[in-house]
């Protein structure tokens, strides 16, 4: 189904708001690091490919990318790079470990900059769910 086509308004405000997103001042490699991690724990194979290949565009070296489904048991990725990892899995999988984790966050990021995390989180796994649902195997 080209649902991107028969929904093409909806849609492009998804898009806009992830390009909005990117825009915002946050570091894109964090974003990217946490959309691929998104699409890895959905199992959206064209999401995963195209963030990988960002990530490797933005300077990540294949090793790390390979390692992102199991960033807790390397230590290849910064403080940072785990924290935003951890909040992204939190979201997803709803854990009961989301204020103790956005208490984390707070020490590291502004408020705006959380907002915005947040958002690319949930709207990855919009997209991802669209993707699967709805578009035709890759």
């Amino acid at each position: 189904m080209n649902y991107k086509e028969i929904a093409k308004e909806m849609v492009g405000n998804l898009y806009r708001a992830h390009n909005s997103i990117r825009k915002s001042g946050i570091d894109e490699k964090l974003i990217a690091l946490v959309e691929l991690r998104v699409s890895q724990i959905n199992g959206c194979a064209y999401c995963c490919s195209y963030h990988a290949k960002e990530l490797s565009d933005f300077g990540f070296e294949q090793d790390v990318i390979n390692r992102l489904s199991g960033w807790k048991h390397t230590n290849v990725f910064n403080d940072q790079q785990k924290l935003v990892l951890e909040w992204a899995e939190a979201v997803i999988y709803s854990k009961d470990n989301l204020e103790s984790t956005k208490a984390k966050l707070i020490d590291q990021f502004s408020e705006r900059e959380i907002v915005e995390l947040t958002a690319s989180i949930t709207l990855m796994n919009t997209l991802n769910t669209l993707r699967i649902a709805l578009a035709e195997e890759d």
